[in-house]
């Protein structure tokens, strides 16, 4: 009898231990994991290789997050992050800033690309080679205000006068369809549309933002949260901002493979534009910066004193509050 009872308690010890095991989170393991999501500014693109990349490596997970990748819908990235209903988001300095001065806290946590690669682009036959040339054309854009700002700041500099511009809203439309039937030139990311056009065999000419103007230079895309999120879990921002930091490193190393990771991810893509947008993206994500995603405050001051200089702001961004290196890796 006595070896019944040792030999019993010696079994419901081990179910007891195996119990307690159970109860306890390995780390790592799907259970520890932190949830959190990132909204997307657009469709899957090279902009966001290095959020792709982060996951794919296991270095959300590696930080101890599940990170769900997730496209905007109609409610824009912003609005869901500064909702809550995703923990971080794919923005740009200029959203960011109008929402601060509108009293949405939005925070940059890091610069996917060092430097603003954006510009005017038209087929090379219509000869629109500098802001001059926009005189007695018609541009397609989005509807923002911002759109004639930066138009008659660069046709300025060269006495152009905006009012000569027609300028159409375009929406979505694609760039290649519109130019050859409803508008001149439009405003795009070379590392996008222009490497289309390379692929496509239609020559473009551009005219980048920054070759015209310092205040133009200004940080798009970037990667936001909200202030609630840096006050109530700073730890979730540092561990998410090292992930996404890891795999846009990955990505300046590695274009080629992180190509396939994207295309992995989103095989709808297409892969030759991707392979060929990587490549050259990959050495501008940290550019001159001493370390991929920092921030200068000069850069954020200089856009929004241009933003409010031309009516595009209500009053002056307190700009050291629009964004954060705190969270970047060292």
């Amino acid at each position: 009898m006595r070896k019944l009872l040792i030999a019993l308690s010696t079994v419901l010890l081990a179910l007891g231990l195996a119990a307690c095991s159970a109860d306890k989170k390995e780390p790592g393991t799907a259970e520890s994991l932190k949830k959190v999501k990132i909204v997307l500014d657009w469709a899957p693109n090279t902009n966001h290789t290095g959020i792709y990349v982060a996951k794919e490596k296991g270095y959300f997970k590696k930080h101890g997050l599940d990170v769900d990748i997730i496209l905007p819908g109609e409610a824009g990235a912003d609005q869901l992050v500064a909702s809550g209903k995703s923990e971080f988001g794919v923005s740009y300095q200029e959203s960011i800033t109008q929402a601060r001065i509108q009293g949405v806290p939005l925070v940059s946590v890091a610069a996917v690309i060092q430097h603003n690669t954006s510009g005017f682009a038209s087929p090379k036959a219509k000869n629109i080679t500098s802001p001059k040339d926009f005189e007695g054309k018609t541009y397609g854009g989005w509807g923002s205000p911002v759109e004639k700002a930066v138009l008659s700041l660069l046709m300025k500099q060269e006495n152009a006068d905006v009012d000569k511009v027609k300028i159409v809203n375009m929406g979505d439309s694609d760039f290649f369809t519109a130019v050859k039937r409803d508008i001149d030139f439009a405003w795009i990311y070379y590392a996008w549309t222009g490497i289309e056009a390379e692929l496509r065999n239609e020559p473009i000419n551009m005219v980048y933002l920054t070759d015209h103007s310092e205040k133009l230079d200004y940080y798009t895309p970037v990667i936001a949260t909200n202030e609630k999120m840096i006050k109530n879990d700073p730890e979730t921002v540092e561990a998410f901002v090292a992930a996404v930091s890891e795999g846009y490193q990955f990505a300046i190393k590695n274009p080629s493979e992180s190509a396939d990771i994207l295309l992995k991810a989103v095989p709808d893509l297409d892969s030759e534009l991707v392979k060929k947008s990587q490549e050259w993206l990959a050495p501008k994500y940290q550019d001159d910066a001493k370390r991929w995603g920092e921030q200068k405050l000069e850069i954020w001051e200089n856009y929004s004193q241009w933003m409010f200089e031309n009516g595009l702001l209500e009053k002056e961004l307190e700009a050291e509050k629009a964004f954060t290196n705190e969270f970047l890796p060292e």
